[in-house]
């Protein structure tokens, strides 16, 4: 790919797949196939398509969905319409996992491989999958297979998803195109063979999902605070949501002004519930106070951590909460846009959100003059591709942005300099929706809940060898074991993993550890996200190590060298020693200590500074390789 345009043409299809996204050329130039560099570098209006730049990342989708895969000339195309170097796209495009650049088929079966779903057997199963669908990678029968990492359904693992490249269901002419011709995605979990080879003949006549409310064991019991919408309100009706309390907070907002529920959530101890833990109120009055303008709100929906899954269940059970959280959130920080980067591996959480903002629209809830209040704001949806990266607060600016997901140097930090060099506010999904008893119940009602540290519920996400698998809500200061004993773990359980691939491991007579971000972090261990992993004796503890490492590995973006070589030394050592303990490990375990200690100190983002936390609490607190 050179950074100048070439020969090749888009196919009539690919061309319809980018223009129903860009609408069609405004001039014959745009359109052209055959414009020189001159043309580009002085055409008309080029600074009109540079800051269009942001669609690129759509417009890779576009024709990913429509064709399969993102040939030369319809990258081509894209880059004519958008005025992107090709180089530039091709290195976007190249990026993310879920994007092909070669041809392969229209059908695409991606098998979870991760954490979760290896202690439910997806080594068995794919397995069997070599032998009815040839080995992975290559393509048979109209359909290609491949590993993928969590495809955060892990209370129903081992889990796949199916991906039928074809015309939308919004274009002209769809109906009359054969289902085989029509795209359409399909999550089979849990997953078998059989189940799986039905599944790629046919994506559309695959069984419905059963919905969030299998996930929640909690579903329907009283004083629930963040789940006790999910499996009671149907989440496609906003008077059902209404019905039960929704909007109230945002009335609220209106009534008591910026400032004050900025304040609010401060006095109500709020912090974020990604992992960081950073208080709320400090971010949103840091980003509100910036003169510069405009102000961005993003919420951050590409939880892509192995073992969570907290976020999608809240967006297909109550999806209506997180629109009026990033309103709520929006109308604080003064910012008129909201983006939410949902992980381009949640089909069913894109309908209900999609269907959700329409209706908000429809209700004046969303909009130019909301609730006659005179404050407008909107919310875009953006689709992550498949990069765990991305989950990282500049790198998902970048994304959006329409470069490849790599973090940005801080300072300047998002609250000065974010996504398009403006003030930003970015919260995960759980945060956000956490403003919403904040503001119904008050500052002093919420900060009683939990602890002095750690302020109001949490929802953990508890998967692995348990009998009731699935999010729970516990308030902060819950101990490990109550966790567990509402879950069911396993009589022979080995080891609990606390905060996923990027968290640690703890030993199940551990239970008195108290899940709060303080109580964690005394323990010598993490809360992180609210992943809680539990593996019983049948699953090998150095291969479960060793898929973390290879996780790590495919998901660095290879930005900085601590992390970029760091990650494959670390996954080559683990190689060597998968099968040795005591005196035959004691060499690779050492060099495992120095990098460790390399990737921690000197990376760049989170990705390369906690990759090596779970294999060394596996080493030091389970006696992993002795």
């Amino acid at each position: 790919m050179d950074l100048h345009f070439g020969d090749s043409k888009p196919t009539d299809e690919e061309r319809a797949a980018v223009d129903a996204l860009l609408g069609p050329p405004t001039s014959a130039w745009e359109g052209a196939d055959d414009r020189t560099d001159a043309d580009l570098r002085w055409a008309r209006g080029g600074r009109e398509a540079r800051e269009r730049r942001d669609l690129l990342l759509p417009g890779l989708h576009a024709v990913n969905d429509r064709v399969g895969w993102i040939s030369e000339g319809a990258l081509d195309y894209l880059c004519r319409r958008l005025t992107v170097p090709p180089a530039e796209a091709y290195g976007v495009a190249t990026f993310y996992a879920m994007f092909a650049v070669k041809p392969r088929p229209a059908k695409v079966l991606h098998v979870c491989t991760d954490l979760a779903c290896a202690s439910r057997g997806s080594t068995a199963l794919c397995a069997d999958l070599e032998e009815r669908l040839g080995a992975a990678g290559s393509a048979s029968g109209g359909v290609v297979w491949q590993a993928s990492p969590c495809l955060g359904l892990c209370e129903r693992a081992p889990a796949a998803l199916v991906i039928q490249a074809g015309t939308p269901a919004d274009a002209a002419g769809a109906a009359a195109e054969p289902a085989s011709r029509r795209y359409a995605t399909a999550v089979i979990a849990p997953a078998t063979a059989e189940s799986l080879v039905r599944a790629v003949a046919a994506p559309e006549e695959a069984p419905g999902e059963p919905g969030a409310v299998m996930a929640v064991p909690q579903a329907g019991q009283p004083g629930l605070t963040l789940l006790g919408r999910v499996g009671v309100v149907d989440p496609y009706s906003i008077d059902d949501y209404r019905a039960h309390g929704g909007y109230t907070a945002l009335r609220r907002a209106f009534d008591i002004g910026p400032a004050a529920v900025i304040r609010e959530v401060t006095d109500a101890g709020l912090v974020g519930r990604g992992g960081a833990a950073f208080p709320t109120g400090r971010k949103w009055q840091a980003t509100a106070s910036q003169p510069d303008h405009p102000h961005y709100l993003v919420c951050n929906a590409d939880e892509s951590e192995p073992g969570t899954f907290k976020d999608r269940v809240i967006m297909e059970g109550d999806p209506y909460s997180l629109i009026e959280a990033m309103t709520i959130a929006g109308y604080a920080v003064g910012a008129r846009r909201g983006y939410l980067y949902l992980r381009g591996e949640y089909p069913r959480a894109l309908r209900l959100l999609r269907h959700a903002i329409d209706q908000a629209h429809a209700r004046g809830l969303l909009g130019d003059d909301i609730l006659g209040q005179g404050y407008a704001f909107d919310i875009e949806i953006r689709r992550g591709a498949g990069a765990y990266i991305c989950g990282e607060e500049t790198a998902l600016f970048n994304s959006i942005e329409g470069y490849r997901g790599e973090p940005r140097s801080k300072p300047p930090f998002p609250v000065e300099k974010g996504l398009f060099s403006k003030p930003t506010a970015e919260n995960n999904v759980e945060t956000l929706i956490n403003v919403l008893p904040i503001l119904t119940r008050g500052a002093q009602a919420y900060a009683a809940i939990g602890t002095g540290g750690s302020t109001g519920p949490k929802l953990f996400c508890v998967s692995g060898n348990v009998e009731r698998p699935g999010i729970y809500e516990l308030p902060f200061g819950a101990t490990l074991g109550e966790l567990l004993d509402l879950a069911g773990p396993s009589a022979t359980t080995r080891a609990i993993l606390l905060g996923g691939a990027a968290g640690g491991f703890v030993r199940p007579d551990e239970r008195d550890i108290p899940l709060t971000f303080e109580g964690t972090r005394a323990a010598g261990t993490t809360l992180g996200s609210g992943v809680v992993l539990v593996l019983d004796d049948t699953v090998e503890l150095p291969r479960i190590l060793l898929r973390i490492a290879e996780f790590f590995r495919d998901e660095s973006c290879g930005q900085c060298v601590p992390c970029r070589v760091g990650t494959v030394r670390q996954e080559e050592a683990l190689h060597r020693i998968v099968d040795r303990t005591g005196a035959a490990a004691a060499d690779d375990i050492a060099l495992l200590r120095e990098v460790g200690r390399a990737m921690k100190d000197a990376s760049i983002c989170g990705l390369g500074q906690t990759a090596w936390n779970a294999i060394e609490s596996a080493i030091d607190r389970l006696g992993a390789y002795k």
